[in-house]
């Protein structure tokens, strides 16, 4: 492609880590090959806890040889000491994004910003984003009803990325849904990952609360994170290519 390429294809990123026809794999050669045809068509690919309890930082060094910047979407989430060992082990690999738990609290959360700008600076790489994930969007509102988190997703949400905020982090995850309330609450500058992201020609599968991919961006999303649609695809590549086109 000449020229200068839209906005919204650097902001999608689609799960390497996914196989065509099962949610989790252990397929290294597959998830390099996804990668390798994906890059230049969309931005980034993300890699989940599954690929990387498989095949650790090995692994991910591998699928980011394609080119393509990696979120690793592993959701830290224990004590602050704990967290911040941890992101400080994942940091040189040269990750564009990586997450934590929101509900971890602020002072585990500032450690891994923390952590992830000592290692970046230490390893001579880029410091990451990192993000709190806020509530799941696997997630509805009976659910956080059942776990005792009582009042409406939309409220929890902003409360926790108000959290992220204080604790000095980059943005959240959060549904496209609560795009708009997020927005007002912590201004333009805040980073908002958007998952549960669905063309209208595909399935919601587990997700609960998706929007399609115009939608999330006319909202104000920064990052898409387009999955299954395009993972499961019979032809990853053109499904990607579809969802640019419709976004053009």
């Amino acid at each position: 492609m000449s020229g200068p390429q839209p906005p919204e294809i650097s902001s999608i990123l689609t799960d390497v880590g996914l196989t065509y026809h099962q949610p989790i794999t252990t397929d290294l050669d597959h998830a390099i090959d996804l990668a390798s045809n994906l890059s230049g068509v969309i931005g980034g690919a993300k890699l989940g806890k599954e690929f990387f309890a498989a095949h650790g930082p090995q692994g991910v060094r591998a699928v980011a040889k394609a080119g393509m910047p990696i979120f690793l979407d592993v959701k830290y989430h224990d004590i602050p000491n704990t967290v911040a060992g941890a992101v400080r082990a994942v940091t040189p690999m040269g990750l564009k994004i990586v997450n934590v738990h929101a509900a971890g609290g602020v002072d585990m959360m500032k450690r891994a910003g923390e952590a992830a700008r000592e290692a970046a600076d230490k390893a001579g790489v880029d410091v990451p984003w990192v993000i709190a994930v806020t509530i799941l969007t696997s997630m509805d509102q009976g659910d956080l009803d059942d776990v005792g988190l009582k009042g409406p997703i939309e409220d929890r949400v902003v409360k926790l990325a108000e959290l992220t905020q204080k604790a000095g982090l980059d943005g959240v995850v959060c549904s496209a849904r609560e795009i708009t309330p997020v927005r007002k609450a912590l201004g333009p500058d805040f980073k908002l990952i958007t998952p549960g992201i669905r063309p209208v020609w595909a399935t919601s599968d587990d997700q609960k609360r998706v929007v399609s991919p115009a939608d999330a961006v006319a909202m104000g999303s920064d990052v898409l994170v387009i999955g299954r649609p395009i993972t499961k695809a019979d032809d990853p590549v053109a499904a990607a290519q579809k969802i640019v086109a419709e976004l053009s």
